[in-house]
């Protein structure tokens, strides 16, 4: 089961986290670039040493190389760079670590050339072996270099995607830390509330031998069950939510009725529910009557005084629903989602948390629905519960 509200997670912890987390990807990073940069400076030191050595190649009379046995290890070890050979013509003699087919076909071989230009400048050579003409060669990176030089956007990617985690994990912690606030505050309220009841029950059954008016009395009870009833809504607050199977129309009526005896003579309210067959449905019964009963709140300041409610039930094999309808001001189409949000009010007066309050029992503790279900400014809003039905 869930509670009503977060558990607790240490802000101080995160926070040293999320900075020794930053320090070391900030460190790595920069070992990264620093270790990219000093191998391509190698690679084309490598080059260069490459260079000189087969400029250093030649043929004696007979037709045989003559070189240098270090010269000729350089040249023979030195492989792992891709290049290409080229005569002044860019037609290819050698080349190294490039595809075959790149090499046989015009248009890859053209788009290679400029691909290791991109990444090299090209060097010019004078061979000895070739009568002394002017050749290039065209060399990219090795596929270390091609790792390291491509790793930086790999970690600037995962640090990013631990900043949003991060993010998140700290909203939450926020959050959770207001819902720990919110929850002491629930529990201290209710138990402050716990003595003055007590108290008020004793002075109804002192007007009772006092022979005052039975309906005052029996109306004074009624509100006296109902705030016992918001006591016990706060004191569940941070607690565990368990949901029973319940008779959905007498638990909406029974806060049509409470309210009925006490809304201005000016406002009709009306409902349904008791002359239709009962519909079934998994509720915690003190924490949806809180909903229905800010729905209805809701209502009555939006008709200050005049017009009418309708509370209507209906139901479908899967769902039942509970549209509670007003005839006041209206709420304006871009405030639909928003009137949902915590502190978000067009009152003068209150939090703006009832509607939040709501929302959160209705969906997140009986994995149901709560919406506008339609609105208009001056003509009034109907809100909409949609909860799973229990079929008998």
């Amino acid at each position: 089961m869930r509670k009503f509200f977060g558990s607790k997670i240490s802000f101080r912890s995160r926070m040293s986290i999320l900075v020794i987390g930053l320090v070391l990807a900030v460190l790595s990073l920069l070992y990264t670039n620093f270790l990219a940069r000093s191998l391509r400076e190698k690679e084309q030191n490598d080059v260069r040493l490459w260079v000189t050595a087969m400029e250093r190649v030649s043929y004696d009379a007979f037709g045989n190389t003559k070189v240098d046995p270090f010269v000729s290890h350089i040249v023979s070890t030195h492989n792992n760079i891709p290049f290409i050979l080229t005569d002044e013509n860019l037609r290819p003699i050698i080349w190294n670590r490039i595809p075959e087919d790149v090499m046989q076909n015009p248009e890859k071989y053209r788009r290679k050339i400029n691909e290791l230009t991109e990444q090299n400048t090209p060097r010019n050579l004078q061979l000895m072996w070739s009568g002394g003409h002017r050749h290039i060669i065209f060399y990219g990176r090795s596929a270390l270099l091609s790792a390291l030089y491509y790793f930086p956007y790999v970690q600037w990617l995962i640090i990013a995607i631990f900043i949003l985690f991060t993010y998140i994990a700290l909203q939450s912690t926020k959050q959770d830390e207001q819902n720990r606030v919110w929850i002491g505050l629930a529990k201290e309220t209710a138990h402050q509330l716990g003595t003055p009841i007590s108290s008020l029950l004793g002075w109804v059954e002192y007007l009772r031998s006092m022979n005052v008016d039975e309906t005052a009395v029996t109306e004074m009870s009624k509100d006296i069950t109902h705030l016992t009833k918001i006591v016990d809504r706060f004191s569940k607050i941070g607690a565990e939510t368990v949901l029973t199977p319940n008779n959905v129309n007498e638990i909406v009526g029974e806060t049509v009725m409470y309210f009925r005896r006490r809304i201005p003579r000016n406002v009709t309210l009306s409902y349904n529910g008791l002359a239709m067959a009962p519909v079934q449905a998994n509720l915690n019964v003190v924490l949806f009557e809180w909903v229905v009963e800010n729905l209805l709140k809701n209502a009555l300041d939006a008709l200050q005084g005049h017009g009418d409610i309708d509370v209507n039930i209906s139901s479908s094999d899967k769902y039942v629903t509970i549209d509670v309808s007003d005839t006041g001001k209206g709420i304006a189409k871009n405030n639909w989602n928003r009137i949902f949000d915590p502190g978000f009010t067009t009152k003068t007066r209150g939090w703006g948390l009832g509607l939040s309050l709501s929302r959160r029992i209705v969906e997140d503790y009986h994995h149901g629905r709560i919406a506008v279900a339609k609105s208009e400014v001056g003509h009034g809003t109907t809100f909409r519960i949609t909860l799973k039905r229990l079929m008998d």
